[in-house]
């Protein structure tokens, strides 16, 4: 089955020779035709033979509680372990999983995510193939799975072929629920091994094994008809017989139809009856708790003492409904799930109700905790009950920081129908609301809605409810919704704090319209406001923070914007705050983007995701996170690193769902990445698979993404639609104040787009465009402006504005931008016939190009230097981020305001290009140097002297 993958210590001699691959077994057949013991003699021989075995089985009680089976899978393996050890053993996993495989208690803060807790899950599973190969992984009655495990093993079944380890599934084909889908075979075309009823002389045989060998054939033949060549029934029939003392004849025969009814259905029911009400009591209180049943537990139900209890489970016993127990502690069990099954169908429904409740006080007496009252309490009637209703509150807040955000849900729906108290009802429909964000985000509108027409003392409560109602509108694209409800409240609230934060609140979601009827009015308001403030709290350092993004987008000196947003980030701003969001705290790390200072937004970035990743959030958040770094490296023209970042976003966001803001800002960087690199085809294929195209989500937090789509368009040559597409863009971001280039690029790809057809409007375009670049002030923007109008400018033209171009990038971090305006200016000095001037610039250009893996671009540059005669210099790989000597001198001596072309003996150019390659490795501009040096560990030095 496996070869070699080892094992630690001694035990590593005892372990069998293991593969590093593995697979999946699959079984589905219906109840009764022997899974269960197929199963059981997988783990007897891969126990025998070493393998590190883990099992688990679904229960029809227990399908409602989350992690059911994942407990029963891994919490052997580490529930010993002290809780310094587990903490050593899960690492940044701890605080994520523990809660839900019940190995620490639920910690108060923000939940993970149900992906990221899938993740930790995996994370553990695979250590453990790993580290305890080879591992036989088993899983019986899968469609009583608990959606939560089933979903995660599911989803993780393809990696079984990767490790070491070997998972086994058993299902009812026809139970089996959606999320258990990749073991029917549909999608990885692996069939799953159909069970077959025994043969007649398969029975035959097992007859004369359990009954005795002079069993005649008639018998046989009988009893195969009677069973249907079913295992479990010929198994149990086989006893009975045994038991009654039948004679195996053609004469005994004609029983066997009445003893095979009393082994199911009605006749099952009618022989427990006859085992005593007391007997029946126990049964059915077995049936209800389900499997792994404590007797002790079991007879509190029953309202039986110990030694009741155990004189009921050995009549049970005798009667083969409860299976045999090797010590009298030992948990109780049926004897099949078919027999659990009928037992509890069999109770009284009123009867099964109030034993259910029974169950609720029982193991909550116990000390099992509310979740384990809560799927009792799912199936009594509602009775206005406080206890009831507190122990489903409860219940849910475990389950939703455990990561189970769909089992809170049904715990809170039922605590609503109990009903709670009139001044509890809000609190309830708050938590319901909450509990149902991830899945269903309309319903948490109407649940939140609903919160707030009850009447609410708690100011707190309420202004909860306010925040959440306004981040889930504006997260389902409905900003007009959120930024009037938060408007309301603000001029009702009497605590100043509390107004100040709907406010700020309000400010953000306004920001993000884009159909905001007031905007530079705004930008007025938020000015004054922040600048009467000291970022003493969260709340203040927000609304600095916003105008911070505000000033960038209005194309206000980046200077200032620098400084609104280091005065925001000198508290701190916390990325993984839920009642807060992270929309904030990333805006102002993309400004540092946008004001070239890309070094400092990665930073940021570094930090942000780090906060995502130890709170579990690995859904939407994380794919933001990675997505915008591969943005800020393609920014910063490193776009092999780019493309990398850019896929892992779109592998998460794929997972978040199709057309959310997650997955089309991944695809709309992925697409820019793509056409820079030059492959084309690649992005429109992206494009395609993705649905990438309009309508777009309204809440665009990143302004260059709304012309990425254009972008693709001019990039395959349909230039009108681009430039409709794009007049459109500025229309509505114009009269906003979005007049930054350097955030949003319209007006440069739309001058592209018109020079075809109007050569004079695309050079008005371009030139308004190098104004507001100019008014900015960012190096990147200035140059990046001049190259597009060089573009569109006559030929005489050409010449001095792209030499401007570089010199405004030599001054930038953006390494991309660089080689495309050193491209185009040796190309239009070529074609001027200045061979000389034009090679220095092909050839510095076509090694940026390749530096920074623009591959297209590397083609144009070899073409050009062909075209002017020239033989391509032998490209160098590219270097590292560490200054070299020279670099670091220059760079000193410009942070002191020395005249590093006397004190290093070389010229302005040379100084340029060292200074250049400075800003490209530290990403940073001129203004950032200073901090940007301070970061390498060393505090900038007077190098005088230096060779």
């Amino acid at each position: 089955m496996f070869t070699s993958a080892g094992d630690d210590g001694a035990a590593t001699a005892a372990r069998p020779q293991v593969l590093r691959r593995g697979g999946i077994l699959a079984y589905a057949a219906p109840a009764g035709l022997g899974k269960t013991t197929l199963l059981t003699e997988i783990r007897r021989r891969a126990g025998a033979r070493g393998c590190t075995v883990l099992s688990a089985r679904g229960g029809d009680q227990e399908q409602r509680v989350p992690f059911h089976v994942a407990r029963q899978l891994l919490q052997p393996q580490l529930a010993h372990a002290a809780d310094a050890e587990l903490r050593e053993r899960l690492g940044s996993w701890y605080d994520i999983v523990g809660p839900a495989l019940g190995l620490r208690a639920s910690a108060e803060g923000s939940p993970p995510d149900p992906q990221g807790l899938r993740d930790g899950l995996d994370w553990v599973l695979t250590h453990l193939a790993v580290r305890r190969a080879p591992l036989v992984v088993v899983l019986d009655d899968v469609h009583w799975a608990d959606p939560e495990s089933l979903g995660w093993l599911a989803a993780f079944a393809p990696r079984a072929e990767e490790l070491p380890m070997l998972l086994v599934v058993a299902y009812r084909p026809d139970e089996l629920p959606v999320e258990g889908v990749e073991f029917t075979g549909r999608r990885s075309g692996q069939r799953p091994l159909d069970l077959a009823p025994l043969t007649s002389s398969a029975v035959a045989r097992l007859v004369r094994d359990r009954v005795g060998a002079h069993a005649d054939d008639s018998f046989c033949r009988d009893f195969w008809s009677v069973t249907a060549g079913n295992p479990f029934e010929a198994v149990e029939l086989a006893a009975k017989v045994r038991d009654q003392g039948l004679e195996p004849t053609a004469d005994g025969a004609h029983e066997l139809p009445d003893l095979s009814a009393a082994l199911k259905g009605s006749g099952l029911v009618t022989r427990l009856e006859r085992l005593g009400p007391a007997t029946v009591r126990l049964a059915w209180a077995c049936a209800v708790l389900g499997t792994e049943i404590s007797p002790q537990l079991a007879g509190a139900v029953a309202g039986l003492g110990d030694e009741a209890v155990a004189d009921c489970a050995a009549r049970l016993r005798e009667a083969r409904v409860l299976a045999e127990a090797e010590q009298g502690h030992d948990p109780l069990q049926f004897v099949h799930p078919l027999i659990a099954t009928t037992v509890y169908r069999s109770i009284p429904d009123a009867t099964r109700v109030a034993l259910h409740g029974q169950a609720a006080w029982c193991v909550v007496d116990a000390g099992l905790g509310p979740t384990a009252a809560a799927r009792h309490l799912l199936e009594t009637h509602p009775e206005g009950d406080p206890w009831v209703v507190a122990q489903l509150r409860a219940a849910a807040g475990e389950n939703l920081r455990a990561g189970a955000p769909d089992a809170a849900r049904r715990f809170l729906a039922r605590a609503l129908r109990e009903p709670p108290a009139p001044d509890d009802r809000a609190a309830v429909l708050y938590e319901l609301g909450c509990s149902s964000l991830l899945t269903e985000p309309a319903t948490t509108v109407n649940h939140l809605r609903a919160a707030l027409e009850e009447p609410v003392g708690d100011p707190a409560l309420r202004h909860g409810i306010v925040y959440r109602l306004a981040q889930v509108l504006a997260h389902s694209d409905r900003l007009v919704e959120a930024s009037e409800l938060l408007g309301e409240e603000a001029r009702v609230a009497t605590d100043a704090r509390s107004r100040l934060r709907m406010q700020a609140e309000k400010f953000m979601w306004d920001a993000l319209r884009a159909d905001e009827p007031e905007s530079p009015a705004r930008s007025r308001r938020l000015a004054a406001l922040a600048d009467r403030l000291t970022g003493r709290d969260v709340t203040e350092r927000y609304i600095i923070g916003l105008r911070a993004w505000d000033a960038t987008l209005r194309a206000e000196p980046a200077s200032l914007a620098l400084k609104e947003a280091e005065r925001a980030l000198e508290g701190g701003l916390t990325w993984a705050d839920e009642s807060r969001g992270f929309e904030v705290p990333v805006l102002v790390a993309l400004l540092h983007l946008y004001a070239d200072r890309p070094g400092r937004a990665e930073e940021l970035f570094a930090a942000g995701t780090a906060e995502f990743e130890k709170q579990g959030w690995r859904g939407a958040h994380l794919a933001f996170a990675y997505t915008l770094i591969g943005y800020i490296r393609f920014r910063r023209g490193r776009l092999m690193e780019a493309e990398d970042f850019a896929r892992a976003g779109l592998r998460l966001a794929e997972r978040v769902g199709a057309r959310t803001p997650a997955l089309w800002y991944a695809t709309g960087v992925m697409i820019e990445v793509l056409i820079a690199r030059g492959r084309t085809e690649e992005a429109v294929q992206v494009a395609r698979e993705h649905d990438f195209g309009e309508p777009f989500p309204a809440a665009v937090t990143i302004p260059d993404c709304e012309t990425v789509h254009a972008e693709l368009l001019l990039a395959t040559g349909r230039t009108q639609e681009a430039a409709e597409e794009l007049a459109a863009v500025g229309r509505r971001l114009d009269p906003r104040g979005k007049r930054n280039p350097s955030c949003c690029p319209w007006q440069l790809h739309l001058a592209l787009a018109e020079a075809a057809t109007s050569p004079s409007k695309a050079l008005a375009t371009a030139h308004e465009a190098v104004a507001r670049a100019r008014q900015y002030g960012a190096p990147s923007a200035i140059g990046q402006a001049l190259r597009v109008t060089a573009e569109v400018s006559e030929p005489a033209d050409r010449v001095k504005l792209l030499e401007e171009s570089v010199d405004w990038l030599d001054q930038s971090p953006a390494a991309y931008e660089l080689a495309r305006s050193l491209v185009a200016l040796g190309a239009a000095l070529r074609r001027t016939e200045r061979a000389a001037e034009a090679a220095e610039h092909l050839y510095r250009g076509l090694e940026a190009a390749q530096d920074c893996g623009a591959d297209a671009l590397v083609e144009v540059a070899r073409a050009e230097l062909a075209a002017a005669g020239l033989r391509p210099r032998a490209l160098h790989p590219a270097g590292t981020d560490t200054l070299t000597a020279r670099e670091r001198a220059a760079a000193d001596l410009t942070v002191r305001d020395q005249d590093a072309t006397a004190i290093l003996g070389v010229d302005a150019t040379t100084v340029a290009r060292l200074l250049s390659a400075v800003y490209r490795k530290l990403g940073t501009d001129r203004t950032g140097l200073a901090q940007a040096l301070r970061n390498t560990g060393r505090e900038p030095r007077d190098p005088a002297g230096q060779d």
